[in-house]
């Protein structure tokens, strides 16, 4: 039902009460959404080193208040040196390793996705300086910043590998331990890295003096990637993926992220007939059609340049019809999903006053990324291994240029009613994020409040082994869980459920924002 918004002008969401604060501060200096989301888009950068860097990627959807849609894919691809025969002298038969030099074998593209997407600001009439968009991120950078508790309670699986790898351990560690939740950290590094930026302007990364030495510093470890590599590095824009569905318009990134998937399972499920949300039908046949829609992104979901299906073609209302007719709403399907990897990715979103909407995702790979932060630049290089494969015959097969499957995906949408949200979620694997973001998108769509929709329980199901699990939080009815076992979804109460966040706008004025409380994140606005 309508009611007052938590906000009557702007609003932020961000996965880090600090970076919230920025984006706020941004906002109330008279920056533009663009320009607030870029801002806490670098605090991010640097004190959420587990999520994103500026070593790493990013995909943004903006919607100007007249409602066109932007799509920016911020994304790099693989160095000269990554070749197939390459990874396979080595010994590697299935992919690239995901830690140290080997793993660092995509050149960043997110640093250039801030100056495109700049453009736009300005054009938009954004006018604040680089400099001031940078400098909370510089100043946690040379002052020091403390160790978030997600960032705290994060165990990799490969601690051990990960702990070895070039630099990790003096950036990271505590005397080769964990930091503590609270503990202060500084990166002086970036902090000379950001007040060139903000100096010489976002191109410098790449053709500039920082350009250089990033190459250099790659060089050193002997990573696969080249100069010319990193020169030719830049963001484009593309025009987004869209569906109408009753009471709404969405819009997802085109591959290499899911967000054909995202659209996918909504189109699906809005051909079945569902009933509440957390009830057995609601539940099972999410689940259902989220395994045909990772069917799909794993057909059509690789490099933009090399897919082998048109991914539009999967948004019909023939093909939608087809996926929901194969549903059956009382049986769980047998499925073949590979195994989830722990990801590391950061979603923040912005609302200003005009109604310029912003839906950022950004990434690193792994948690962590490769682990290799390097001498002179100090940059946390991202790996992309789980997006390619040593197959030369599939979808993400690795060669030199290529761009890697992302998990992850901004998501926007325009409601019938005037309503504009944008949303997203961030550090978790690709089917959980995939269903996190439809459960939050549902609730919001059915009227449930910003924050009720965040905090409501959640679940997703995951390859387990040898086995496909319906993890779930453990606030859901019994009966609930005796039906879905009857239907033969195998239940397992562990997991973690990735960090959203989500801001609505309401017609005429007003603004809702809201943050996972699994997570460290806040929405701040005025």
């Amino acid at each position: 039902m309508p009611h007052a918004p938590e906000f009557s002008g702007a609003a932020v969401s961000a996965p880090h009460d600090a970076a919230a604060r920025t984006g706020r501060n941004m906002l109330a200096l008279g920056a533009n959404a663009i320009e607030a989301a870029v801002a806490m888009a670098a605090t991010l950068c640097v004190i959420s080193p587990h999520a994103n860097s500026l070593g790493g990627d990013a995909f943004w959807l903006m919607r100007e208040p007249k409602g066109r849609v932007h799509y920016l894919q911020a994304c790099g691809f693989a160095g000269a040196g990554a070749t197939i025969k390459f990874y396979r002298g080595l010994g590697y038969d299935h992919g690239p390793p995901a830690r140290g030099p080997l793993g660092a074998l995509a050149t960043p593209g997110l640093v250039d996705g801030w100056r495109c997407a700049l453009e736009l600001a300005k054009a938009l009439g954004g006018r604040l300086p680089l400099a001031d968009l940078l400098s909370d991120a510089y100043g946690y950078a040379r002052e020091g910043y403390c160790v978030s508790p997600v960032e705290a309670r994060l165990r990799p699986s490969d601690f051990d590998v990960l702990k070895d790898t070039l630099g990790f351990s003096a950036a990271f560690l505590n005397e080769g331990e964990r930091a503590k939740e609270g503990a202060l950290r500084m990166a002086p590094r970036l902090a000379i890295i950001l007040e060139q930026l903000g100096h010489a302007g976002l191109r410098d990364f790449y053709r500039g003096d920082i350009g250089r030495e990033l190459a250099a510093d790659l060089a050193d470890i002997e990573a696969p990637i080249t100069r010319i590599d990193i020169e030719r590095t830049q963001a484009r824009w593309r025009a987004p993926l869209n569906l109408a569905i009753p009471s709404a318009m969405l819009w997802g990134g085109q591959p290499p992220t899911q967000g054909l998937a995202g659209l996918v399972l909504q189109g699906i499920l809005q051909r079945l007939e569902t009933a509440r949300a957390a009830s057995f039908e609601h539940i099972h046949a999410l689940v259902e059609v989220s395994k045909r829609a990772a069917d799909i992104r794993d057909r059509a979901c690789g490099d933009f340049d090399h897919s082998f299906e048109d991914p539009a073609q999967f948004l019909t209302s023939a093909v939608l019809e087809r996926e929901a007719a194969a549903i059956s709403m009382s049986r769980a399907a047998p499925f073949a999903m590979a195994p989830e990897s722990a990801q590391g990715s950061a979603w923040l979103g912005a609302i200003d006053a005009s109604g310029l909407a912003v839906s950022c995702v950004q990434s690193i790979g792994s948690e962590f990324g490769s682990g290799c932060v390097l001498k002179t630049t100090g940059l946390l290089m991202q790996d992309r291994a789980a997006g390619f494969c040593l197959h030369a015959d599939k979808l993400h097969a690795l060669a030199p240029g290529r761009q890697a499957f992302h998990s992850t995906h901004p998501a926007l949408a325009a409601f019938d009613d005037g309503r504009i949200a944008v949303l997203g979620a961030g550090n978790g694997g690709s089917d959980t994020l995939l269903q996190v973001q439809a459960q939050i998108f549902l609730a919001l769509a059915s009227g449930m409040r910003l924050q009720e929709a965040l905090e409501a329980p959640r679940f997703a199901s995951r390859c387990d082994g040898q086995e496909v699990r319906l993890n779930m939080e453990d606030r859901f009815d019994p009966s609930v869980l005796s039906a879905l076992r009857r239907a033969g979804q195998e239940i397992e109460h562990a997991g973690s459920f990735g960090e959203a966040g989500a801001l609505m706008r309401w017609p005429r004025s007003g603004v809702d924002g809201g943050h996972d409380p699994r997570g460290d994140g806040a929405a701040l606005g005025f």
